[in-house]
């Protein structure tokens, strides 16, 4: 993130970060922290989806997107609903 953000938006996006690599994995390397940074280049993007939307459909569509095309993985819409649902009620939590 290029530039500093204030407290409570820093938590949101160290949260989102946090919820990428141990929730979402869909590669499933979050039993290790060699590669603590895979899912890094996504959070810019997920994070400013959350802060401009209150529709968790964005964010799960693009986690989607993100798994089939970029990764070739399959299709897992319900996991990556209930990841946006989860990313969007830590927003709620701190009062964005």
């Amino acid at each position: 993130m290029g530039k500093k953000l204030p407290p409570d938006q820093l938590k949101l996006y160290e949260r989102i970060d946090e919820i990428l690599f141990y929730k979402w994995d869909p590669i499933g390397i979050s039993d290790t922290n060699w590669a603590r940074d895979e899912y890094q280049s996504y959070l810019p993007k997920v994070f400013s989806m959350a802060m401009e939307s209150q529709s968790t459909a964005q964010i799960a569509e693009y986690l989607t997107l993100v798994t089939t095309e970029s990764m070739g993985l399959s299709e897992a819409r319900g996991h990556d609903t209930a990841i946006a649902k989860l990313i969007m009620g830590v927003k709620e939590s701190l009062g964005l």
